[in-house]
């Protein structure tokens, strides 16, 4: 779990793909909705850490993002924000939206 500022950095500098999924203790979506994430990121590119933040014990981390809701997924790679979904979305949709820049970048 990413708690810090510091954290997330050295984060989106040492690993080409990261999925940070936020959420809080309020949100029931997020808290279905998470292990399907992070099992189907897992499956589906080897070479990406997914990382949780849980916005109500590290509020600065969402807001450095502007992250303004529960659930939010980012994916980055290469340390640039590349998809971002809030709320209502899929787990496919999610993942199939960096399929083709995720195998430009780690083949």
């Amino acid at each position: 779990m990413i708690t810090s500022v510091d954290a997330l950095d050295t984060l989106l500098k040492e690993n080409p793909a990261v999925l940070l999924y936020f959420s809080s203790p309020a949100c029931n979506v997020c808290h279905a909705l998470k292990p399907k994430v992070f099992a189907a990121a897992a499956e589906r590119y080897e070479k990406m850490v997914c990382e949780e933040v849980d916005i109500s014990i590290a509020p600065e981390v969402g807001a450095r993002l502007n992250v303004l809701a529960a659930p939010t997924a980012i994916i980055f790679l290469d340390g640039k924000e590349f998809v971002r979904k809030t709320r209502a979305f899929s787990v496919d949709g999610l993942l199939d939206e960096i399929e083709r820049p995720y195998t430009i970048f780690l083949g």
